[in-house]
């Protein structure tokens, strides 16, 4: 195969993954849950600090990237 070839298609398809996360992000704030605020997601606010961790949001976005890559792999084939 040409390896400038195979360059365009890596640079498309990034592309189109960009800016299918560029959208989501603009359009975060019109999504019915916000991801980072789930619930699940550990919130500690003691007196003087704040401890965060967003495990709920951590594995829905797991399981969305695992079955995006799953589905590029997919078909590909």
């Amino acid at each position: 195969m040409d390896p400038l070839r195979d360059l365009a298609k890596f640079l498309l398809l990034a592309g189109a993954i960009l800016v299918a996360v560029g959208a989501l992000l603009y359009f975060a704030g019109k999504l019915p849950f916000r991801l980072g605020r789930l619930p699940g997601d550990i919130v500690y606010r003691g007196e003087h600090t704040i401890f965060y961790f967003p495990i709920v949001t951590c594995l829905v976005l797991s399981v969305g990237f695992s079955l995006l890559f799953w589905l590029i792999n997919h078909f590909r084939r």
